[in-house]
């Protein structure tokens, strides 16, 4: 834990993932990623080092957290080039868009996860994570991030033509 206590590591682990959150809504709802390369390069940091600090805490067995901070990884593999390798061009736009979204989203949902297991107030509402407190937090996390998922897309400028493509004026 790179030299540091357990309560010092988690401290950092959650302090990173509380950073990523507020610029990561907002880089959602943005117009554009190229307007905010700052943001972008704030929540790409944040969500890498999120997911791997996940991975610097002691276990037994590989969790389902562990599994969804490798698909997270895996999504920020591809979506960290669109943006600083192909410069967001043609597909590449939307690759990033969706997956900056969709790696906010998994960070998210492990937060639910984890807040769930571990405030006291919380874990007493659900402390099996079935229970219809736990659901609908994460079904909420869920809509929110689709929403926000969509409106990054639109506002993003994914699928739009120029007239100098298509013809028009």
């Amino acid at each position: 834990m790179l030299g540091m206590s357990l309560e010092t590591f988690t401290l950092v682990h959650v302090l990173i993932s509380l950073v990523e959150s507020p610029p990561g809504l907002w880089s959602c709802l943005r117009s554009s990623p190229a307007n905010g390369p700052m943001l972008d390069c704030h929540l790409l940091i944040t969500t890498v080092a999120t997911s791997v600090t996940g991975f610097g805490f002691p276990f037994e067995h590989v969790t389902p957290a562990h599994i969804v901070g490798v698909i997270s990884l895996l999504i920020l593999a591809i979506a960290i080039p669109a943006l600083y390798v192909f410069k967001l061009a043609g597909a590449w736009r939307w690759v990033y868009v969706i997956g900056a979204t969709i790696a906010l989203y998994l960070n998210f949902f492990v937060l639910i996860v984890q807040s769930f297991q571990k405030v006291p107030a919380l874990k007493a509402l659900a402390p099996k994570q079935t229970e219809p407190p736990f659901l609908v937090a994460q079904s909420a996390a869920l809509v929110l991030f689709i929403v926000l998922g969509t409106l990054a897309v639109k506002r993003s400028g994914v699928g739009r033509t120029t007239g100098a493509r298509t013809g028009g004026k």
